[in-house]
């Protein structure tokens, strides 16, 4: 979510107390809170939970205090729709001529559910930026997305999902599902410690077939990631 503070109608120790009942209520619960750089708003809480009851005590926790809500998103963790198979990966393997193939695909199986378990129980990195947007799928003539049958369209995101993973070190992405929960059909959540690798991977990622074509966008936040007292202390809240 993402507030405009009201320093004027009191302080936000009330919303401290919030986000710390909120981590506290159980272990997966995770923050991060970050100050919104830029003139539309001032600061914004980024909340994973198991439970849409504590994000709801939490949400509302906060609104409490003295702020006014600019944005606000719900979304659900989850795996890709177009995750590659062990039939795809072991079909890769035999066309690139690798001579051991049982090996390489049980390397891949174990890389692979790492990386599924990260989407669907991320673990939020502490990073210095994050940036956040929504995006849907085009349904316009041509470039309608979902009259693509699901082959041509897990063919165009294997390849998006290759361009992506160029930044890898440099970008942390977290892509969460919003269809029918907001607006928007995704959500997407990029972390990194330099400004100019944000930008680099939305430019670049805007070329391929899948953002050029299909490609949707709502309004971009950049954020600079601090503990939670230090954002509500720059907001003037503290």
């Amino acid at each position: 979510m993402i507030l405009r503070a009201l320093p004027d109608e009191g302080t936000g120790i009330g919303i401290q107390a919030a986000l710390r009942a909120f981590e506290q209520a159980a272990p997966e619960n995770q923050v991060r809170a970050f100050s919104v750089v830029g003139g539309r708003a001032d600061l914004g809480f980024m909340l994973v939970a198991p439970d849409i009851h504590d994000l709801d005590i939490a949400v509302k926790g906060i609104t409490s205090g003295p702020v006014e809500v600019t944005y606000s998103y719900l979304s659900i963790t989850e795996e890709s729709e177009y995750r590659v198979t062990e039939d795809d990966e072991r079909a890769r393997l035999v066309e690139l001529g690798e001579d051991d193939v049982e090996g390489k695909l049980a390397e891949w199986q174990t890389r692979i559910e790492h990386y599924r378990e990260m989407r669907v129980h991320p673990d939020l990195p502490v990073r210095k930026l994050l940036c956040f947007y929504p995006m849907s799928k085009r349904r316009e003539g041509a470039d309608n997305w979902f009259a693509l049958s699901f082959d041509e369209r897990k063919a165009l995101m294997m390849g998006h999902g290759t361009l992506g993973r160029k930044f890898a070190g440099r970008v942390t992405q977290l892509i969460t599902g919003s269809t029918g929960l907001d607006d928007w059909e995704w959500g997407v959540t990029l972390f990194s410690d330099d400004l100019a690798a944000l930008k680099e991977i939305v430019y670049e990622m805007r070329f391929d077939e899948v953002s050029a074509r299909f490609g949707e966008f709502g309004e971009f936040f950049v954020g600079l990631v601090m503990d939670p007292a230090d954002v509500l202390e720059r907001a003037g809240l503290m």
